[in-house]
């Protein structure tokens, strides 16, 4: 899912016949069409925001132009098992997806929609019991057969504490709640997949190819040790588990080696299968995987171009027969600069639509197949993935190497940006060829979806008003059931669905699960020491920090802080990284603080500037309350940047609120911003008059 929304993931049941290619009553002159082609894979947009009630509006209409499986997005309190009413659930309320805070949104989610028939994917991690819960829990009430529930849980926890940030319990319970999903679904909604290895956000944070696969699949060994070790599924229904796990991948602009990476995958998974499990039915080691294609490479500059890009990395995973995608969504041109509208989702949606039905791709076994050239890189990637894995291995496993994934994956992110700013890494529109005429796509007020204010206010008095009609008593008992299964390590799931029957909200499960199994932070990633490059701008601007420290009788502070929910950090990492290559002293504690934690954090540091990085669309509310909480604390004159998917309008209220700089990525010049962050600390500290 694109920054922008931080917004991942069959059919109704058919495929009509008119969409299946080729027909027998085709006339002579069109005889080379008349076999039937494969049929396509999965069409999915990832979408929700506001309400339940408008998603469901927008699931049904984008359902009605063609697509063919749903893809839920979840707002960050959702994700992170708040409710509406917390703290730091300000300003995030339906922001990057739809809330779903009890049963009650679950049924308006899906309103008009068949469960038995749906395929639904939900990006939902530390929660995805809960998510099911609420969903089995609505079939129930329908009177639907659980046993046909078809979909996907994301469930991949660990890639959360690596690049996401929606995580809320420490590995070990997360890991035992994979494992309680996994061990129920299999026996209950055998048609689930209870977990979709993310792969996706690993390359969003910088991921190389072979750390991508060895990351995802290291995670998916640890939640497969985690089930053996648990013991609720017997030896000779491990093979049936092992075919229910599927994954989430990403597919960036190099083509030719993102396509050998998903045929690296599939080779490597069986590989696991067949040596580490002694898996050998065909059909349980086949490689099931959807894809989001990249977000991170999509451009604010020409925002245009991004459809050629998008085009190219749905190519990686569709031409590639024996390493073809199941669902495939693709984002929109303009996601890098906020929601998008349904006219930009309807446009990603087409694309699909015309390369599998319009071209000949489906009518041909793999093309590829026999090609020196895709065999050799395939062969290097797995050689480089099953090294990678091995050194996982030493650690002790994906759970015990957390922080040696998150140092290698924001020093793989550094050198991805150092490659863009010196040029290496071609980007076109932001670092070459960045004339350009106006598009006219994006013009006007309307150029994005935006999410009404007052939905959140409104939100919350919903909340308020189910808490008051519900039998509360039966609330709390099956709290005290949940409660009492979590603490004698019994299965989550069956008391997470009384819960879910008896009215029980997303944050009351989760302050339970939280009571029981503690909270967690997770490693930055950010080293205390960054070595110099010796390049030339980072001297220079080093040397320029060294003479406005002098002046300042101490080094120049910088205090980063990602207030919120919004736990896409590798921007803040990044600028934190370079703020101590070039002798800043920079105080980053990681995400997820409240507007209050944040001054503080700029008190106690004595902050000689503030910066605040969000890319929920939350910017507003969030950069106001924490300007009104500096100002309680008397830090009036320290200067606040902000950074993030902050739309050309709200870049002006920000300044008219006080903000002294706003960064938005088009501004990727890493350096550059620390000198301008320099000189912002001149002018405030030490310029008269």
């Amino acid at each position: 899912m694109a920054d922008g929304r931080l917004a991942s993931h069959e059919a109704l049941g058919h495929v009509a016949p008119q969409h299946r290619g080729g027909q027998k009553t085709m006339t002579k002159a069109t005889k080379e069409y008349q076999h039937k082609p494969d049929e396509p894979w999965i069409f999915r947009t990832y979408a929700g925001h506001s309400t339940a009630k408008k998603s469901n509006e927008l699931y049904r209409l984008n359902l009605s132009k063609g697509q063919t499986g749903l893809s839920i997005a979840f707002d960050l309190p959702t994700q992170t098992a708040y409710d509406a009413d917390h703290i730091l659930s300000r300003g995030e309320v339906g922001k990057v997806g739809v809330p779903v805070k009890h049963l009650g949104d679950m049924r308006e989610l899906f309103a008009e929609l068949p469960l038995e028939t749906m395929n639904t994917s939900m990006t939902i991690n530390a929660p995805a019991a809960w998510m099911l819960a609420l969903y089995v829990a609505l079939a129930d009430e329908r009177g639907d057969d659980r046993k046909k529930l078809r979909g996907t849980t994301q469930n991949d926890i660990v890639k959360e504490y690596l690049s996401r940030g929606t995580y809320v319990f420490p590995p070990e319970p997360s890991l035992r709640l994979i494992g309680d999903m996994v061990s129920w679904c299999y026996l209950e909604v055998p048609k689930w997949n209870p977990m979709n290895v993310c792969s996706y956000h690993l390359q969003e944070a910088g991921a190389t190819p072979e750390q991508e696969l060895a990351y995802a699949l290291a995670t998916a060994i640890a939640v497969l040790d985690t089930v053996k070790a648990g013991g609720q599924v017997p030896e000779s229904d491990f093979e049936t588990v092992f075919g229910r796990i599927s994954f989430f991948v990403n597919a960036g602009v190099r083509f030719v080696t993102e396509l050998c990476k998903m045929r690296a995958f599939v080779d490597l998974w069986e590989e696991i299968g067949r040596e580490r499990y002694g898996v050998t039915d065909p059909k349980a080691l086949l490689f099931r995987y959807g894809v989001q294609v990249n977000s991170l490479g999509l451009t604010e500059p020409q925002p245009e171009n991004n459809v050629y890009r998008i085009l190219m990395e749905a190519l990686a995973v569709t031409l590639s027969k024996r390493a073809r995608c199941r669902a495939l969504q693709l984002p929109a041109w303009n996601e890098a600069m906020g929601l998008p509208r349904p006219w930009d989702q309807q446009w990603s949606l087409r694309l699909q639509q015309i390369l599998a039905y319009e071209s000949d791709l489906l009518e041909f076994e793999d093309i590829f197949d026999g090609s020196h050239v895709i065999t050799a890189k395939t062969e290097e990637l797995k050689e480089k993935a099953r090294a990678a894995l091995a050194q996982i291995d030493e650690i002790g496993g994906a759970q015990a190497a957390i922080p040696f994934m998150k140092e290698s994956l924001v020093s793989a992110h550094i050198d991805r940006i150092r490659a863009i700013e010196s040029g290496a890494l071609t980007v076109v529109g932001v670092n070459r060829f960045t004339e350009t005429e106006a598009s006219p796509l994006g013009a006007g007020d309307g150029a994005i979806q935006t999410v009404d204010p007052a939905e959140e206010a409104a939100q919350v008095r919903d909340l308020k008003a189910w808490r008051a009609a519900r039998d509360n008593g039966a609330a709390e008992a099956a709290l005290a059931g949940l409660r009492a299964a979590a603490a004698e390590n019994r299965n989550i799931m069956e008391p997470s669905i009384t819960c879910a029957k008896a009215g029980v909200t997303t944050g009351e499960w989760g302050t339970v699960l939280r009571e029981v199994f503690g909270e967690f932070r997770a490693p930055t990633g950010v080293a205390l020491v960054v070595p110099s490059s010796g390049e030339e701008d980072v001297e220079k601007v080093r040397a320029q920090v060294a003479r406005v420290s002098e002046a300042l009788g101490r080094t120049l502070t910088y205090v980063l802080g990602k207030p919120g929910l919004d736990g896409h950090s590798n921007g803040a990492e990044q600028i934190a990284a370079r703020g101590r290559e070039v002798g800043m002293e920079v105080v980053y504690e990681g995400i997820r603080f409240t507007p209050a934690e944040i001054a503080a954090q700029a008190r106690d540091a004595k902050a000689h500037v503030v910066g605040l990085s969000i890319l929920s669309g939350s910017h507003l509310d969030l950069v106001r309350e924490t300007v009104a909480e500096l100002r309680k604390l008397g830090l009036d004159d320290v200067p606040v940047v902000v950074g993030g998917i902050i739309p050309p309008e709200d870049g002006r209220a920000l300044r008219q609120m006080g903000v002294a700089a706003v960064y938005t990525p088009k501004d990727f010049r890493i350096t550059e911003i620390m000198g301008d962050v320099t000189r912002l600390v001149e002018k405030a500290w030490l310029v008269k008059g």
